[in-house]
This record gives C-alpha cells, sequence and structure tokens, in this order.
C-alpha cells in the first residue's frame, strides 16, 4: 500500500462514517414527532443517546487499541445499520429508546479508530515525522461533505415518495441503514491492518481497563494534550449553544416554524460546507501562522468573534437578520474546523500508537462534556435573559480558549513512544 492510496481509503471510510447520519439528522425529530411522540420524550431519547455515547467513549477507544482499528470499525458499521433500521419502523418511545441506545454504542466505536488507523498507516509508511496535515484534512472536508449531503438528501427525498408505499420519513433512515452496510464492506475489505495477536475474550476485557487509564493519566499528566482536553471542551459547549439557540432564532426571523425550519435545514447544509472548507483550508492557515498551535488560536479568534457578532445582531429582524445570522453560522463552523483539524494533528503527533484512539475517546468525551454543561446552564440563561446573553458567554468560553494555544509544548519522541516535550521555559497547562 502506498501513502496515496491509504488516503484515498481513509477518505472514502471518513464519506461514509458520517453519510448515514446525516441522512437521519434531516428527519429525525419529525418522524419521531410524527410517530407520536411529544417533545419531552424526543429529549429524553437524545439525552439516553448522549449518555450512553460517553460512558463508552473511553471502553470502546480503548478496545480499539486492543483489538484493532478495523474491527472496532466494522462493529460499529454494523450497529449503525440496526440503529437506523430500526428507527425506520419504530412506532413508540420504547423502540426510539432502543434505537438512541445503538445508536449511541455505534457513535462512540466510530470515535477515532477510522483517524488511528490513517495515521499508523502512514507512520508506517513514512516514518514518525511523516507531515499528517493533509490527509488529516482532506478526511475531515469529506466528513463534512458526507453531512452536507446527507443533510440536503435526507430532506428532499421525503418529497419524492409516492404517497401509500411507505412513510416518506422513514426512508431517509432507510438510505442511512443501506450506507452503513456500504460503509462495512469497505472497512472489511479496504482497511488492511496488521495481524494482531490471538487473544481470549477474557485477555482483551483485562487489557481494555489498564489502556483505558494509562489514555486518562496521559491526557492528564501531558500538557499539550491537557490543553487540547480544554479546548474540546470549549467547542463542546459552543455547539451545544448553535445547536440549542438557531432553530428558534432562524424560526422567529423566518416568520413560521415551517419557514424556520427550512431555513435551518438550507443554514445547516452550507454550514457543513463551510466545515468542509475550514477543514481543507487548515494546512494553509498553519503554515501562514508559523505554526499549528498558531492556526489553531485564530480559528479559535475567528468562532468567537462569529459567535459575538450572532449576539450583537440578535435585535435584528427579517432578511438583515436571516443573513447576518447565516453569515455568522458559516464564518464560526470554519473557523470551528480550522482549530478542530489542527488540534488533531498535535493530538496525533502526541502519543503513541498504543493510546492513540483511546485518547482519540478522551478528546471527544471532552467535547460532550463542554456540551452537558452549556446545556444545563446556557439553555437556562438563554430563556431568563435571551439567546443574545448565551451567545456572549459562549463567544468568551471560545474566545478563552484561544489562549490554551499560546506557547503550546512541542510533542517529540522519546524511545519507541511519542510524548510531550516542553521547551526551554517551563509551560504548564
Amino acid at each position: 500500500m502506498t501513502a496515496r492510496s491509504a488516503l484515498r481509503r481513509y477518505m472514502l471510510v471518513s464519506f461514509l462514517t458520517w453519510l448515514p447520519l446525516g441522512l437521519m439528522a434531516a428527519v429525525m425529530v419529525l418522524l419521531m414527532t410524527d410517530r407520536g411522540l411529544s417533545l419531552t420524550q424526543i429529549g429524553l431519547a437524545v439525552t439516553v443517546f448522549s449518555v450512553v455515547t460517553v460512558s463508552l467513549e473511553l471502553p470502546t477507544g480503548g478496545l480499539a487499541d486492543v483489538i484493532g482499528r478495523r474491527m472496532v470499525l466494522a462493529a460499529s458499521a454494523v450497529f449503525t445499520a440496526a440503529a437506523l433500521a430500526l428507527m425506520s419502523v419504530s412506532t413508540t418511545f420504547g423502540m426510539f429508546l432502543v434505537t438512541c441506545v445503538i445508536k449511541g454504542v455505534a457513535r462512540a466505536l466510530s470515535s477515532g479508530p477510522a483517524t488511528s488507523w490513517y495515521v499508523d498507516t502512514l507512520h508506517e509508511l513514512e516514518g514518525e515525522d511523516a507531515d499528517l496535515k493533509p490527509g488529516l484534512a482532506r478526511g475531515g472536508a469529506l466528513e463534512s461533505v458526507a453531512m452536507c449531503a446527507g443533510v440536503l438528501v435526507g430532506g428532499a427525498v421525503p418529497l419524492l415518495v409516492p404517497p401509500g408505499t411507505i412513510t416518506p420519513l422513514a426512508v431517509p433512515p432507510l438510505l442511512g441503514a443501506v450506507a452503513a452496510v456500504v460503509l462495512l464492506v469497505v472497512v472489511v475489505f479496504a482497511l488492511p491492518e496488521p495481524a494482531h495477536a490471538r487473544r481470549s475474550l477474557g485477555s482483551v476485557l483485562r487489557e481494555v481497563p489498564s489502556t483505558v487509564v494509562g489514555g486518562i493519566r496521559l491526557a492528564a499528566g501531558g500538557a499539550v494534550l491537557r490543553r487540547l482536553m480544554l479546548a474540546a471542551a470549549a467547542s463542546g459547549v459552543l455547539l451545544m449553544t448553535i445547536e440549542l439557540l438557531t432553530p428558534g432564532r432562524l424560526a422567529e426571523l423566518a416568520g413560521t416554524s415551517e419557514r424556520g425550519s427550512l431555513a435551518y435545514a438550507v443554514v445547516a447544509a452550507l454550514g457543513y460546507a463551510a466545515s468542509a472548507t475550514g477543514s481543507a483550508i487548515a494546512p494553509r492557515v498553519a503554515r501562514l501562522a508559523g505554526g499549528s498551535a498558531r492556526g489553531a488560536a485564530m480559528g479559535a479568534v475567528l468562532c468567537a468573534l462569529s459567535v459575538g457578532s450572532l449576539a450583537a445582531t440578535a435585535g435584528l429582524d427579517g432578511v438583515p437578520g436571516l443573513v447576518t445570522a447565516g453569515l455568522a453560522y458559516l464564518v464560526m463552523f470554519a473557523g470551528l474546523s480550522v482549530t478542530g483539524l489542527l488540534c488533531l494533528e498535535m493530538q496525533h503527533n502526541a502519543v503513541s500508537a498504543a493510546e492513540r484512539t483511546t485518547v482519540t475517546s478522551t478528546s471527544s468525551l471532552s467535547l460532550q462534556a463542554g456540551g452537558v454543561l452549556a446545556n444545563s446552564t446556557l439553555g437556562v440563561l438563554a430563556g431568563q435573559a435571551g439567546a443574545s446573553a448565551a451567545w456572549w458567554v459562549a463567544s468568551g468560553v471560545v474566545l478563552a480558549s484561544a489562549l490554551l494555544f499560546v506557547a503550546m509544548p512541542r510533542p517529540g519522541v522519546t524511545g519507541s513512544s511519542r510524548v510531550p516535550v516542553l521547551p526551554e521555559r517551563s509551560c504548564s497547562g
């Protein structure tokens, strides 16, 4: 296998991993509502998904580091296909809860193994000093392209389904299940992995906890990783605030819930396109800024300014309000992708292959923890003081996170393991 071949396979897997989620996201809430669920029940189902995902992030990351990336990715594809197929036929609250549990397992399993596979393969082909930014940028861009395409197709397909054949809103999840099956085939046949020694199930289960504990200690004890985990939490605060408040804001500006739903679908698709653009230009931003840490800081500042503009223009109505909100949304996602991609590169350069997926799961856990914090605080703040107040707070959090990249220690190689190496001036993170 060549580096170019590995990149093509990584990009394909990245696209197929997120395409089912994009297809589902366009109609998920509408399908639950159509099947008789209340908003409270829908919120509880989404909470169950989040709890399952957070609970399994580290164990599944450790499992991938023990038994291999390909096997865990294949399991994720199986769970995704099962969850979306079940969602399409679910008619009760209990069935949707089961669907969300299975989705949570799939999401946790998919967190990190594909990226870890690509990084390990590139290191094997080109050495430990291989430039990760171009490949990671293309993979991140394809993830965003998949979400953009999925949202647009998933939103349009129900309008094309002949009446009386099948519930139109059930078709996008079924298409997502088919895409997950395609992902399974690609993972099994297109992601070769060095053979692992045969181990019993008991030995695997005994090794996963120690791998997880090692990953946590590495993330907490290393100056680079500790800062990156805090940056991920700040991104989680930002994303949850946007997801909570943007739909209502657009509905208010559009005049009706139906128009607001359409406006949000279009803006979300454009946001994913902006995210793909941000991932694609991240290497160039890093070169212009003089390093990945400085480039990540620039992305964070851009995010903070865009969310601040949302808060500052909250009083605008009609078309001016829609335009300013849409532009802020696009700039925010582009900046967020620049920061996220460069953080991902720094993260992978700071760990060895043995802990790679575990640390990636720790980062995902930090992101979701930031989201939970925002959900429990900024949502209440928005209800009492308005959306602009919550956006100002989120903007301040992200702006403060840019300071995490100042004098960032550089990862280096010591022996067989990549560990954080502090510069001459001590820098506690």
